[in-house]
């Protein structure tokens, strides 16, 4: 399984000990979709029956979006 996420920021994120959950740990999000990126907000579970091998893309990069399949993610030089 694979997603197109459009990213906008421009800068690292800093996290420190406020970002900890109550378990101590930082939950880092990796499927894109997580309205509080960089941070882990469960939106991952929207992806959980993407199939290997397809590329995805949620509408708005939401994980409640319209999903699509695309052929492949194009890459634009600016």
């Amino acid at each position: 399984m694979t997603r197109e996420v459009t990213h906008e920021a421009d800068g690292p994120a800093i996290l420190d000990a406020s970002d900890t959950g109550d378990d101590g740990k930082i939950f880092v999000c990796r499927c894109g979709l997580s309205d509080s990126k960089p941070l882990c907000d469960g939106s991952h579970k929207a992806a959980e029956d993407e199939a290997d091998g397809v590329v995805y893309k949620y509408e708005g990069d939401d994980p409640e979006g319209e999903r699509r399949e695309i052929d492949e993610i194009a890459y634009v030089d600016e």
